[in-house]
């Protein structure tokens, strides 16, 4: 991290779980943070924001429930060529709010920069039907494991690339 605070706030965090779960979501921080994402207490999570362009790459928290669990939400929308786990995770997403397409390809948005197909989650269906999803949103990846940190800092480090061309105007390697 950064500084010493933006550690005790990941830590903090991260104290109500599991070694495990630690170990591998401030991995996952720091990485973020090594791209110069800050972590920020927003409510009951944490978001990740890039000072250049202040749009959230990462959110963590804790979902609710009889036995309260680790949140990890991940924008990839500019992404491409991910697996189908991550495939799987923008279908339920879409097929959860079937009225919540992406508006940006028919021009009623203008939050995110960049070619409007370049920034949303899309999915086609068994049936052919291709659908789409507002790409400024952090999905959330379900029981995230370690096998699933090569993939996730892929595509990290591939909407960090985009964010930084298209909303800061700055490219990196």
């Amino acid at each position: 991290m950064k500084t010493k605070r933006q550690e005790e706030i990941v830590r903090a965090y991260l104290s109500a779980f599991d070694q495990e779960t630690q170990t591998l979501y401030f991995g996952l921080a720091q990485y973020l943070s090594e791209l110069g994402y800050n972590p920020r207490k927003e409510r009951s999570h944490i978001v990740f924001k890039h000072d250049c362009h202040n749009k959230q790459m990462v959110k963590m928290g804790v979902k609710r429930g009889k036995e309260p669990r680790p949140y990890f939400g991940l924008r990839f929308s500019a992404c491409r060529g991910y697996s189908q786990r991550f495939a799987d995770i923008v279908a339920a997403e879409i097929e959860k709010h079937p009225n919540d397409a992406a508006r940006c390809p028919y021009g009623a948005c203008d939050f995110c920069a960049g070619e409007p197909a370049t920034h949303v989650y899309t999915h086609t269906f068994p049936d052919g039907e291709t659908k789409t999803f507002c790409g400024a949103h952090a999905l959330e990846i379900p029981n995230l494991t370690a096998d699933d940190v090569p993939e996730i800092r892929r595509l990290i480090a591939e909407e960090h690339r985009y964010l930084m061309k298209h909303e800061a105007g700055i490219e990196v390697a």
